[in-house]
């Protein structure tokens, strides 16, 4: 039996509103169950409308259907990643220790020996600079308070030494080298943290929306910790419970987008402050073609 749900368009443009401003769709669902909407009733309803954003689809209008809903139910498809591909991407001892199936979520061991860590830290001290967020209005890097730490990038296969690194990490998450963003590096300090986001591209801004079509969307991320944290700085991904604490050379990684184009909303993820002494990261994302920055593009334009 077809079911139909209708709806305001002033609903509509509240759920709108808010994930432009970067909710999450589960905390607008419980904030409709607490306005007294019904808990089905208000998942359908955000998850159609989270879904055309995403997608960049038309929005529904006045109502839903039951085949609306279920195009809009994220389609769960097998990882790229596999304990074969940890075991081939050239690092020593290189395993999969944990999995959780949804969202796509590894830990993996051994991603990089302590003094590649270590290296990779040094060279990138003397670049550092204020880490900024995707500002969603513009698509322009910005400043925030939301993100406490310093980074930088290096350009993909930038020296032999990244580029060993590079081709480890896309043997590891099974896409070739040029889909991957360069390799970024974080500093947290004691007290550093960064709030729940998305590592992929919400169409919602020109900016996004030209990314997406030169490189399609990020499909999925490698975080690689580079030190041991005395206290804190655990990855979390909120809509799970789960939380993987910082190991020197270990990594986490998820995926968050399939073949149809479809994000996983419960990719959502966060990391803990730093609670004594500090937090190093490096972080591979990859996308659906080879990668193309605005930069690179304006060049060859």
């Amino acid at each position: 039996m077809n079911a139909r749900i209708h709806f305001t368009p002033q609903l509509k443009d509240w759920i709108i509103h808010n994930v432009d401003r970067g909710v999450p769709p589960a905390a607008l669902v419980h904030r409709m169950i607490e306005q007294g909407f019904d808990r089905l009733v208000a998942e359908a309803l955000v998850h159609s409308v989270w879904s055309a954003m995403a997608l960049g689809t038309p929005m529904p209008e006045g109502a839903i259907d039951t085949a609306q809903i279920e195009a809009a139910e994220y389609r769960q498809e097998p990882t790229r990643l596999s304990p074969e591909n940890a075991g081939s991407s050239g690092g020593s001892g290189v395993r999969v220790a944990s999995w959780m199936t949804r969202p796509v979520l590894a830990v993996v061991d051994n991603v990089l020996s302590f003094e590649e860590c270590d290296q990779l830290i040094a060279l990138a001290t003397r670049r550092l600079a204020p880490s900024t967020i995707v500002d969603p209005d513009s698509g322009f890097d910005m400043a925030s308070a939301s993100r406490s730490s310093v980074g930088m990038f290096f350009e993909l296969e930038e020296t032999a030494f990244i580029s060993r690194i590079d081709q480890r990490v896309s043997r590891l998450m099974n896409l070739p080298v040029e889909n991957g963003e360069g390799l970024q590096v974080l500093r947290y300090p004691t007290g550093g943290q960064s709030a729940p986001h998305f590592d992929f591209l919400m169409p919602t801004n020109a900016a996004n929306m030209a990314s997406v079509e030169r490189s399609g969307q990020r499909v999925s991320t490698l975080v690689i910790y580079l030190n041991d944290v005395l206290q804190g700085g655990e990855t979390v991904f909120p809509e799970t419970g789960m939380a993987v604490t910082p190991r020197k050379g270990c990594a986490v990684y998820f995926e968050y987008c399939n073949s149809a184009g479809q994000l996983d909303s419960l990719s959502l993820h966060a990391a803990l402050p730093v609670q004594a002494g500090e937090k190093w990261v490096a972080t591979k994302w990859m996308r659906e073609r080879r990668f193309i920055s605005a930069g690179s593009s304006r060049k060859e334009a």
